[in-house]
């Protein structure tokens, strides 16, 4: 029997069993197209980007591990790279974007100098490939990061240089929205702390909130761009005091009507970003999400399908928030091949949300609401071995994509081809 025939012959078993269970699969596979998935460019070339030649991190709280050959070092690299990615992905995807990555032409364009016209090419790339567009300001990399403290810094010079800095990305991020037809979603994160205890924790945090007041006093409509703002409990050489805390971020959201951000990784390892989703969704209109996956104290490493991404996608199903959260990836490894590591982990998060489609929800909220404890439980064990597998490779040969493991040989292949050579 030949492959396609196998795969077809698993899913019409795995359609009866779920439809037992009162869940249409031919519903689900619809409603995957409802869920973005926002790829990181930095996977690419270790959070290099294309200011300078041969662009290493310096300053600012930024961290990459590995030196695994085959790095993209140019744009042109870094584009083929992306669209090998997207060849081996099924559903709706979309191009994250950090400020270094402009199309510079080798002209040196510092951070407080960058214009639309140097992204041009990106917002047409995206238009050509049918993708949405987000983008980052890029406070970190830079001598003007060196001290620590960039939004919330108390050198006047050095704060309107990263306040300047953030008006231009929410500019570019906003006619990236207004071409491409997609709002784009503009984060905002800095690595803003101090490595030893502070005595004027407040002093920086008032710096930060007029900083970000400042930059963002300019409104554009949010069918163009939205602001999000990304907490994080520390970084390297902020270990004890991080300016732009959850506590601060969600009240700068909630009182000026901006989206969250939260990364699985910036958070207390014991913590579930999870929980907090419906938590922060009674008090702002928007979450944006940056799924990693943290190993002890490194937020960064390439998702897998576990129990953190799993509450993740079963929290914005179960309530129906897939048009309140939007879902970008954030790790980088430079330790394995990174095509394959986008793969890994965008098909983990895609995943992930395809199993909480298929659980029966409205049953077993009505099995909660009766007190019936153990009967939910059981049915949340028994749903960890069904025929989900055969759902997710129907899904995959119906996009035109490698089924299983068969993207393996497509990225190996290409390494051969392609990145060995570089």
């Amino acid at each position: 029997m030949k492959k396609k025939e196998l795969i077809e012959k698993a899913y019409d078993i795995a359609k009866a069993q779920y439809a037992a269970l009162g869940v249409d699969t031919e519903e689900v596979i619809k409603n995957m197209s409802k869920v973005a998935i926002s790829l990181h460019c930095w996977q690419t070339d270790d959070v290099g980007g294309f200011e300078t030649p041969d662009a290493e991190l310096s300053g600012g709280g930024i961290q990459t591990t590995g030196n695994y050959p085959g790095k993209a070092g140019t744009i042109e690299e870094m584009r083929a790279d992306l669209e090998k990615v997207l060849s081996l992905l099924p559903g709706n995807l979309r191009l994250n974007l950090h400020a270094i990555y402009g199309d510079f032409g080798g002209e040196l364009v510092d951070r407080n100098q960058i214009e639309v016209k140097h992204f041009q090419s990106w917002i047409d790339w995206c238009k050509k490939n049918g993708l949405g567009m987000d983008f980052n300001a890029s406070n970190f990399s830079h001598p003007k990061a060196d001290s620590g403290f960039t939004l919330s810094s108390k050198d006047e010079e050095t704060r309107q240089f990263w306040v300047e800095h953030l008006k231009r990305c929410r500019e570019i991020s906003a006619e990236a929205g207004k071409q491409l037809g997609t709002p784009c979603v503009h984060n905002t994160w800095i690595p803003d702390g101090s490595k030893d205890t502070p005595i004027d924790r407040n002093g920086h945090r008032e710096l930060l909130k007029k900083s970000l007041d400042e930059a963002m006093a300019t409104d554009y409509p949010k069918e163009h761009m939205m602001d999000a703002v990304e907490s994080k409990l520390f970084g390297i050489g902020a270990e004890s005091m991080t300016v732009g805390s959850h506590d601060f971020y969600l009240g700068y959201a909630i009182s000026r009507d901006k989206m969250i951000c939260l990364d699985n990784g910036h958070f207390h390892p014991t913590e579930q970003v999870g929980d907090k989703i419906s938590a922060c969704l009674q008090f702002v209109d928007q979450v944006l999400l940056h799924v990693t996956r943290p190993v002890r104290w490194d937020s960064d490493h390439v998702v897998t399908l576990n129990e953190d991404v799993q509450l993740i996608a079963s929290e914005i199903v179960r309530n129906d928030y897939l048009d309140r959260v939007k879902v970008g990836l954030d790790f980088f490894d430079a330790s394995i091949n990174r095509i394959g590591a986008y793969v890994v982990g965008t098909r983990a998060a895609q995943k992930a949300f395809m199993i909480a489609m298929l659980e029966p929800t409205s049953s077993m909220i009505k099995m909660e609401e009766a007190g019936q404890n153990f009967e939910r439980l059981a049915m949340l064990e028994e749903l960890k071995t069904k025929p989900f597998g055969a759902v997710w490779d129907y899904y995959c040969l119906q996009n035109n994509v490698p089924v299983g493991e068969d993207y393996i040989a497509e990225v190996q292949a290409y390494e051969k081809e392609v990145l060995s050579k570089r």
